[in-house]
Order: structure tokens, then C-alpha cells, then sequence
């Protein structure tokens, strides 16, 4: 197992972001609101499951070198909401 180099969380996130919107949104439907996707930012390779578990092993079986994975959940503006209220539009 190839051990490459890690991008810094920022820079993951922007890549991550930009293979989404660029490569895999424009090919969704609405079947897969909700669903979870996995991108590893160095290969743009990806995956899309029901629940975070499927869709991070299904990445890491199809290519386990991958070290630098963005995850998001198709539809929504965060993956997971660890406070106690959501998000507003104005913060």
C-alpha cells in the first residue's frame, strides 16, 4: 500500500467541494438526495451509498490507497450538525 502525501483539511475540503459540483452533482437525481458521497480529492474517484459506513467502505474496497476523502451528503449544506440547532441562512 502506496502511502502518499496529506493535504491540509482546507485543501481537502476545497478540492473535495470542486470534484463535486464539477463531476458528480450535474450527474445525480433526485433518487439520491440524501445519500452520502466519499471523494478522494487526489484521484477524483467516488462513491455514493445510503449511509456514510457504505459509502466510506465502498471507496476504500475499490481503491484502498486512498488517503485524502471528502465525504458529503448530497442536498445538504453539512454533513453531520454537531450543534444544537441548525444553521441559518445568516451565520
Amino acid at each position: 500500500m502506496a502511502i502518499g502525501i496529506r493535504n491540509d483539511r482546507q485543501e481537502t475540503g476545497r478540492r473535495g467541494e470542486e470534484i463535486y459540483e464539477r463531476d458528480i452533482k450535474p450527474a445525480l437525481d433526485d433518487s439520491k438526495h440524501g445519500h452520502y458521497v466519499s471523494i478522494d480529492v487526489n484521484t477524483g474517484c467516488w462513491t455514493i451509498a445510503e449511509t456514510r459506513r457504505a459509502s466510506i467502505d465502498e471507496l476504500y474496497e475499490r481503491w484502498p490507497d486512498a488517503r485524502d476523502v471528502w465525504m458529503l451528503r448530497v442536498g445538504h449544506r453539512t454533513l453531520i450538525n454537531l450543534g444544537g440547532r441548525p444553521l441559518r441562512d445568516s451565520e
